[in-house]
């Protein structure tokens, strides 16, 4: 034991010795390279000496880089996530000149931006070659990673009597639809998925898809998946009379109020009771440990931890500079793709200017590498159950389309994570199961305000006989990512994104999700009837249902329940088993029984409008601004997908056809069962509080890892 505790310290020395010599020659080549750097004296120095002078420097760097960042980044914990991430740099370079002020006889000394430069490529460079030191040692590796992941603690994992039961690790890609990962397969963009489905060997995983609900979209499928009910979501976002607001499920007050009233009709807590941690979820899942869980971050309190998971990613000055300088290199790619559409006059196409660049960049870059750190850190400290949505691909395919090499290039990094976890998974403390799927898919196709010139709202408005601005006016992506950054930034979360509220009480409200729409009257305290509505606005109906973007309507009649109505006066009454689709048979199987289920919803709009869909082509047309999206019935936004190791129970028996979100629970429920036991049900007394009353005290034993930079790829 005592002479594997002393290799064990050799081989740390050794380590820190490699790293420091790296460093130092490295400031020496930046010292040679720079003008304004230099590590002599005014009347020069002898080359050894100048190598002295930069050993004391890196030395000096690093020492407050371990000691005095952390420190640094704890301060700074209040101040929004993505403006830390570009402090980053300038905090690194004031490290950097305490350091050389700290030289004796002041012959270190460089000028505040060439510090700036510096620090971040001594940094990177550090990073990389303890990286590739701990590498070659397995043990040092785990090790490591273990040590960034949960500072905090700084103890090993605790002794569990007899054999420890395999964990779980859920990844949620959001938004890639079952065709778009079998494309992605094979072209070769994912290889690590290739190899999991038997593409170079033996496959280990099984792919089957599963059909979403009508709502297509993160809030409903998550929500189901997460806590086994996504009852009375009818859209991403909807008007509900009672209380007279705009439910919207990337807002953190509707977050928790969903996730509240989930947990009471399912009975339970959530598929993450036991054990679990949720990371970049829209819902907890019932996890304890909870790190960028959309729903904490309604609360405002000192107590507020939500954002805990940025301060253990960015105590790490390396971590801090790669994911700074790949925002960076994000936000010119995308502004150099989106010149190149306009440039090519590519159709479809939307705007991708203000602050989308941004926007895209923290997605892609910054949420994907705090939660895949948060993902390693939960396997290293060997919890039972993960879940973790990566919402990279859904955020870049919502405005340069579903396929295409933008795309592809997401989906290459978003395998390289992958592939990243699965030799994590090996040094962990316990087997992991690595399960990977999806909420939902993405349809291509044109907006409906650039094919026809107007918006839903307006054509709305002119069924309704209310005059129609000669403007249409734009509908602004309402995708998870905005509002995640929103978060991050502690900023109001927007007003009227994908929605139209009316100046008069009467005027109709008209909400956008994705090709779904949904029309309601404020001043109606009930859903109205197809009677009703067709008495108060005789034109309304014929005037949707006629429209070519309109694939159909729903409305409750009165008398024979819910009603389907289509072009050219096409009337279907659900509840009487019709022989004939209708306007529903080209939106493919199940869609009929997906329309009723919603038709049940106490919320469900007035009118629900779902646009027009070509088969053949699998478009539809959205009425937000997103050339690929979803959130209502046809092509391939309904058609998700499960990934999941042989060694589970295959999800539905053959030739049957998995179904809903709620579904998806109950397989991924009974997967946690077969390793770990039952799960323990939270009874309704214990539910989440209303979103008024006071929230209980956020765990903040969060792990995190840093990742391993020379397997992430950060810039390209």
């Amino acid at each position: 034991m005592g002479r594997a505790r002393w290799r064990r310290v050799g081989s740390t020395l050794w380590r820190v010795v490699a790293v420091w010599a790296v460093s130092t020659l490295t400031m020496l080549v930046l010292a040679g390279i720079l003008p304004d750097f230099k590590l002599q004296a005014d009347d020069g120095d002898s080359a050894t000496r100048i190598a002295v002078t930069a050993a004391y420097g890196a030395g000096a760097f690093g020492l407050l880089s371990a000691l005095v960042w952390p420190l640094l980044v704890r301060a700074l914990l209040l101040v929004p996530a993505l403006v830390l991430g570009v402090l980053a740099f300038f905090l690194n370079g004031s490290l950097l000149l305490l350091a050389l002020s700290l030289i004796p006889e002041d012959r270190g000394e460089a000028g505040a931006e060439t510090a700036v430069v510096v620090a971040a490529v001594m940094s990177a460079v550090a990073s990389a070659a303890g990286g590739a030191l701990a590498v070659r040692d397995d043990d040092a590796y785990r090790r490591r990673l273990y040590r960034l992941a949960d500072r905090r603690k700084r103890r090993g994992i605790r002794e569990r009597p007899g054999p420890i039961a395999p964990g779980t690790v859920f990844i949620q890609l959001d938004g890639v639809g079952h065709d778009v990962l079998r494309g992605a397969v094979a072209k070769g963009l994912m290889p690590t998925v290739g190899r999991w489905l038997g593409e170079e060997g033996a496959a280990t995983h099984r792919l089957i898809p599963w059909r979403t609900d009508w709502s297509s979209q993160t809030g409903a499928s998550q929500l189901g998946i997460l806590h086994g009910s996504n009852h009375d979501v009818p859209a991403f976002r909807w008007y509900e009379k009672d209380t007279g607001e705009v439910m919207v499920s990337n807002r953190p007050a509707s977050a928790v109020e969903l996730q509240r009233r989930a947990v009471r009709r399912a009975g339970d807590g959530g598929l993450l009771t036991v054990d679990g941690a949720s990371r970049g979820n829209l819902f907890s899942g019932g996890a304890e440990q909870l790190a960028l869980v959309l729903s904490m971050a309604a609360r405002r309190d000192k107590k507020n931890r939500s954002r805990a998971g940025y301060f253990a990613y960015f105590s790490d000055p390396a971590n801090a500079v790669r994911t700074a300088l790949s925002f960076v290199a994000e936000v010119f790619r995308e502004i150099s793709e989106s010149t190149r559409a306009r440039v090519e006059r590519r159709r479809p196409r939307v705007g991708r200017g203000g602050l989308y660049p941004f926007i895209r960049a923290f997605a892609t870059v910054v949420e994907r590498d705090v939660v895949v750190a948060a993902v390693i850190g939960d396997m290293l400290a060997g919890r039972s159950a993960v879940y973790a949505d990566l919402v990279a691909y859904d955020e870049v395919a919502h405005h340069s389309g579903p396929t295409g090499p933008d795309v592809e290039k997401v989906l290459r990094r978003l395998d390289r994570s992958l592939a990243l976890l699965a030799q994590v998974a090996e040094h962990a403390p316990r087997a992991y199961r690595i399960v990977l799927l999806s909420d939902h898919g993405q349809s291509p196709g044109e907006t409906f305000r650039a094919r026809y010139g107007l918006t839903l709202a307006d054509l709305v408005r002119a069924g309704c006989g209310l005059p129609v601005p000669r403007r249409a006016r734009r509908t602004h992506s309402g995708a998870e990512a905005r509002a995640a950054v929103r978060a991050a930034l502690r900023r109001p979360v927007e007003e009227g994104a994908g929605e139209h509220r009316p100046t008069h009480h009467a005027e109709p409200i008209v909400l956008a999700s994705g090709n779904l729409g949904l029309v309601s009257f404020p001043d109606v305290g009930h859903r109205m009837t197809r009677e009703e509505i067709d008495r108060r606005h005789p034109a309304l109906l014929s005037t949707l249902a006629d429209h070519p973007g309109v694939g159909f309507l729903l409305v409750r009649s009165a008398e024979r329940g819910p009603l389907v109505l289509g072009a050219r006066g096409a009337e279907v009454y659900l509840d009487e088993e019709p022989a004939d689709l209708g306007p529903l048979a080209d939106f493919g199987p199940g869609a009929a029984d997906a329309v009723r289920r919603t038709d049940g919803f106490p919320h469900a709009a007035d009118i629900m409008v779902n646009s027009w869909y070509d088969p053949c082509e699998g478009e539809v047309l959205a009425f937000e601004e997103q050339i690929g999206s979803h959130g209502g019935l046809g092509g391939a936004q309904s058609r998700a997908f499960l990934l999941s190791p042989l060694v589970l129970s295959a999800p539905v028996a053959d030739g049957q056809e998995l179904v809903g979100a709620e579904a998806v629970h109950r397989v991924l429920r009974r997967w946690l069962g077969e390793a770990l036991g039952p799960e323990v049900p939270v009874t309704v007394a214990e539910a989440p509080v209303p979103v008024n009353d006071p929230l209980p005290e956020e765990p903040v034993g969060t792990a995190f890892a840093a990742a391993d930079p020379a397997a992430q790829d950060k810039t390209r």
